[in-house]
């Protein structure tokens, strides 16, 4: 008979809600790129929908929530790390047919320790103001920000063997949605991101 173990389990949610001060010099599409931490220095990487920079309030109010199940050290590692955010431009003229890749032009970094520590474990409506990185195509005088919310929600511990542990990652990685996405997954290696991914807009 296996060893068993006691697991955590929580829903991380993550809202990208509005953007400001940002103007570029060329007509373009924005959007936001976060990339969530997934153990063994593997990330998941995930994009909102674009939107015109010439919109004249950058709104997305999209959401995105991961069921998550991992025994304490996992809880640990993920106290210790960051969500990254990317402010994007991409050029709306194709070239050879083709729509061209996408610029960095903001980036800031939100610890999940702070969302952890703040009060509900939620953190709403925060402004993060992002490090300007290409002047080339951002204008604006002052540094662009995005206004986030963050939330970690326990649930039930859960009791079960290393095999069951396994079978069940091994199920759960066969529906989970952040698989498919351009950036990867390690949840058959990392436990803490183990049910599933979903994006929704609100």
């Amino acid at each position: 008979m296996g060893v068993s173990h006691f697991l955590s389990s929580f829903c991380c949610e993550l809202r990208i809600l509005q953007a400001k001060n940002i103007e570029t010099k060329s007509p373009g599409n924005l959007f936001i790129r976060y990339y969530l931490s997934a153990g063994n220095n593997g990330r998941i990487q995930l994009n909102s929908r674009e939107i015109s920079s010439k919109s004249e309030m950058i709104i997305w109010n999209e959401s995105f929530s991961l069921e998550c199940s991992g025994a304490e050290e996992s809880l640990n590692y993920l106290r210790q790390q960051t969500v990254v955010f990317e402010l994007r431009w991409r050029s709306r003229i194709p070239v050879l047919g083709k729509m061209g890749k996408s610029q960095l032009l903001g980036r800031a970094e939100m610890p999940w320790k702070a969302v952890f520590e703040s009060p509900n474990m939620e953190i709403e409506k925060y402004w993060l103001t992002m490090v300007p990185m290409n002047d080339q195509v951002l204008e604006s005088p002052k540094p662009p920000s995005i206004q986030i919310s963050m939330k970690l929600v326990r649930g039930p511990a859960i009791v079960g063997t290393e095999k069951n542990r396994k079978e069940r990652l091994k199920n759960n990685w066969e529906g989970c949605g952040c698989k498919d996405i351009g950036g990867g997954c390690s949840c058959a290696d990392y436990e803490i991101f183990a049910l599933a991914a979903a994006m929704d807009g609100l």
